[in-house]
């Protein structure tokens, strides 16, 4: 015996004469800090979440580095009297770091204040917990250690008794089998394991079996009957699994010390486990002592090995990485990008202080994997792109001196979205082939709520947009929603072209965002004295001061071209969707200036028309179809990929947005609760430039303001001004924010 496992036995023995002689309340003191110190050291290696199983308190810990696709119950030692949540995760923690699988740790009620079988139940009802919350038994290994080891046992005795489908394993460290203590161990050991005592197992026993009585603030175990009744009852199969028959148990593995007081209680099981023609592996420790797994000993690093090859062997490994087709929406998204187009959206938080970057970096790391659409890198097919989910989530990046930098196509093949900070800001950058403003704002709600989780252990509800990330992603979030409710005859696509705005290129690609900052109020009861949407109002608006710019370019008015603008309509609304990918499709309204002059108040009244005429299920249903079609072209699905991207990325030149100036986007009000709100002041949200025209626009209300951001890849501010002009003549009031450089 060499090293820290000498150190750590001499500690145990220095401390033994006076641990034995502790009362009860000083038992589970010092257990519980053990537990404590235990976690300490992969604390930053997992991810705790707090949740309750019939009024128990238990922990669920999830590794940042999850391998295995399983979960381990985890039922902690403490001689079924000691032992609280704080010790249950000590070792729960290691187990999850060290084996990257999900561990949930039950703090069962304790003895003497619950006497057998309260712990056995508990056992049972967490058991039923993970196959409520989808785990199979096939996902399930059961762990413990001493009296948990034993526990394992028992619980599977009932399960098997109940006619319920046995877990796929157990892991068993020193377990505590025999209450009856009537193993050789007891004694031939009994000088030579420095953790626990025989007398001291005897109280256990008696509290566990008889419960308990006080004399004055001292515990005292309700005596035990005569020698003989007392074998009897402790000989209780569930109460001392050596006694049962061991049939039908699943596989096993189990270690004990060869120094250890209970070292008879694990070989006399494993024995039993095979004359039954069960699969066990018993792992002698020579020399340590009781329960010597749980001190992470350097020089027992080989049974963690062995622990995480049992787990491997009966648990699949981290599924392979998922992959998906792009949806119908995205196909084009790959295909027409450019040098200078890499069609990028943004969603952005602005927190009341700086931002924590290691926390951020940390909730990136739990939220990336419940987002597998989203957390993905694109791929390249033989006749199609698809998405493939990333090994691990990317580094957390700084800001640039304008949003929606150019993503090269290296990069999006690496991952396809981006987490910026920057100072108070968190905002992160999608490629839109993943998704669409409303899948981005709920992964951007999940993030900043489990950044406020990292970093002051605040829990936002879930709802509104926030997942649970210890969820599994449903088969709904991850549908292509186009072809599930695609209507059964096409729409023509036939469409007149719009106004262009034009304008001189910034030569490094610099992208200018202006900010409008306008009070919701105000807004909406503008919007309501017209009597329409604040869309719809919004949009007049940008109407109205793109005809300007024409107005101003064009002296002619028969060479006027129509102003109509992209309204983007959330699907989800129409069709009962819950897809986190794309789900969107436009709205194409405006006026055509060569029939004359327009009123704000008819353009308002017209948008409003035009949108109730195209914003249903019958016509969105039918330009699905028409989409859907084209993918399904027999010649084009056959057609090598860099042939179809030379087809598409011509057809999208010469047509694709044509038809309108700009899109604007609005992704409406967005309501948080409390725990969100009183941390985060701000929301943005920033469309990319379009790949030929210069501009897009889009907004969001949040917190009472309405945030209008207009971006621009031209070097004078054309609609910008024209738009502060209109508002001035509503008479909104507004701010005006911008990242607009200086020139010489």
């Amino acid at each position: 015996m060499k090293g820290m496992t000498a150190f750590i036995r001499s500690q145990l023995n220095l401390i033994m004469p006076f641990t034995a002689k502790c009362s009860l309340s000083t038992v589970r003191r010092a257990q519980d800090k053990i537990g404590k110190l235990m976690a300490a050291g992969h604390k930053n290696d997992v991810v705790f979440e707090t949740v309750n199983v019939n009024n128990l308190n238990c922990a669920m810990i999830t590794p940042k580095d999850l391998i295995s696709t399983g979960v381990i119950l985890y039922l902690h030692g403490g001689g079924f009297v000691a032992g609280n949540l704080d010790y249950a995760k000590g070792f729960g923690t290691v187990l999850s770091a060290q084996c990257g699988i999900r561990v949930l740790c039950v703090e069962y009620r304790l003895a003497p204040e619950y006497v057998f079988p309260t712990a056995l139940d508990d056992a049972l009802d967490a058991y039923g917990y993970l196959l409520s919350n989808g785990y199979a038994p096939s996902q399930i290994i059961i762990c413990g250690e001493s009296a948990g080891g034993g526990l394992c046992y028992s619980l599977c005795q009932k399960l098997r008794d109940k006619g319920r489908t046995m877990p796929a394993g157990i892991i068993s460290i020193s377990p505590w089998t025999d209450l009856t203590l009537s193993g050789k161990s007891y004694a031939a050991n009994e000088k030579r394991d420095p953790s626990i005592t025989k007398e001291q197992l005897k109280f256990y026993s008696d509290c566990y079996a008889y419960g308990m009585h006080k004399e004055g603030k001292k515990i005292r175990a309700l005596p035990a009957p005569n020698p003989e009744e007392d074998y009897k009852i402790k000989s209780n199969p569930k109460m001392s699994p050596l006694f049962d028959t061991q049939e039908k148990m699943p596989p096993s593995l189990i270690f004990v010390g060869g120094d250890e007081i209970m070292l008879n209680d694990a070989t006399a099981l494993h024995d039993k486990l095979i004359e039954a023609n069960r699969s066990s592996e018993l792992v002698i420790a020579p020399e340590l002592w009781h329960a010597y797994v749980l001190y992470d000993l350097k020089e027992r690093e080989s049974d963690f090995d062995k622990i995480r090859k049992f787990i491997k062997t009966i648990i699949p490994a981290q599924k392979k990485l998922r992959w998906m087709a792009l949806d119908n929406a995205a196909k084009i998204f790959p295909a027409a990008r450019s040098r200078h187009w890499s069609n990028l959206f943004r969603l952005s938080a602005t927190l009341n202080e700086d931002v924590d970057r290691s926390a951020l970096q940390t909730a990136v790391d739990v939220t990336a994997r419940r987002f597998p659409s989203i957390a993905v890198r694109l791929r390249t097919g033989m006749f199609w792109y698809y998405l493939e989910e990333l090994p691990s989530a990317p580094d957390v990046l700084d800001e640039k001196p304008y949003p929606l930098s150019r993503m090269p196509f290296d990069d999006v093949r690496k991952c396809a979205f981006r987490v910026i900070i920057y100072k108070k800001r968190i905002a992160v950058e999608f490629f839109h082939a993943l998704t669409d403003g409303t899948g981005g704002l709920v992964f951007l709600k999940t993030l900043v709520s489990e950044y406020l989780y990292q970093k002051y252990g605040i829990k936002v509800p879930h709802g509104n947009g926030v997942l649970d990330r210890l969820e599994e992603p449903s088969a709904a979030e991850l549908e292509d929603s186009f072809i599930k409710y695609q209507g059964k005859h096409p729409l023509s696509r036939a469409d007149t072209n719009a106004f262009r705005i034009g304008g001189k290129r910034e030569e490094d690609g610099y992208l200018t965002n202006t900010t409008f900052v306008l009070e919701a109020d105000a807004l909406k009861e503008q919007a309501k004295k017209y009597g329409v949407t604040v869309t719809a109002f919004m949009t007049a608006a940008l109407i109205v001061a793109t005809g300007r710019i024409q107005t101003n370019r064009i002296r002619r008015s028969k060479h006027y071209r129509p102003i109509k603008v992209h309204v983007p309509v959330n699907l989800r609304r129409l069709f009962p969707s819950k897809t986190l990918r794309n789900f969107v499709l436009c709205a194409t309204v405006g006026v055509d200036p060569k029939l004359g002059n327009y009123e704000f108040g008819e353009i308002c009244e017209i948008i409003s028309h035009q949108m109730k005429l195209q914003i249903n299920c019958n016509n969105f249903s039918s330009m699905m179809k028409t989409n859907v079609n084209s993918e399904r072209n027999r010649l084009l699905r056959v057609v090598p990929l860099f042939i179809k991207n030379f087809v598409i990325k011509s057809v999208f030149n010469a047509v694709g947005e044509k038809k309108g100036c700009f899109t604007f986007s609005n992704l409406g009000v967005i309501d948080m609760p409390e725990e969100f709100s009183s941390h985060v002041d701000r929301l943005d949200f920033v469309l990319g430039c379009q790949a030929a025209d210069p501009y897009n626009v889009s907004a969001l209300t949040y917190k009472g303001k309405t945030y209008l951001n207009v971006i621009r890849n031209i070097s004078d501010p054309v609609l910008e001004r024209e738009i502060y002009g209109v508002f001035k003549e509503l008479g909104l009031p507004h701010t005006v924010e911008s990242n607009t450089r200086g020139r010489k």
